[in-house]
């Protein structure tokens, strides 16, 4: 791990109507992979209840450099490429910088 600050990202993912199983399997495959990267930190799969359509990938990065790898790794290589055609809309790709407030447990993902 290098001594840089963590990164977050928020990844929203909208599935083509009726490929929402797909999209789902095709993101938990990732999860497990993905787990074994490097500054890899936080790599969390939610649903909305209230738009089963939506998938939104909660993830915590060592540094921006493991980030960096996992851009070019070969989970996320994967899963674009299974994703190709399953998704309604683009890809929604977020990346934040933590500015963590009080308790720390409580004021930081």
């Amino acid at each position: 791990m290098t001594s840089e600050n963590p990164v977050v990202v928020v990844a929203t993912a909208e599935a083509s109507p009726g490929k929402e199983d797909e999209v789902e399997q095709a993101f938990r495959k990732a999860v497990r992979a993905v787990h074994t990267e490097p500054g890899c930190l936080l790599y969390a799969l939610h649903r909305d209840p209230r738009s089963p359509s939506t998938f939104v990938m909660v993830e915590k990065w060592a540094s921006a450099e493991a980030l960096a790898t996992h851009g070019k790794a070969p989970a996320l290589a994967e899963l674009g490429g299974v994703l190709k055609g399953l998704l309604a809309r683009p890809l929604e790709v977020r990346t934040l910088t933590p500015l963590p407030e009080g308790d720390e447990r409580l004021g930081q993902v």
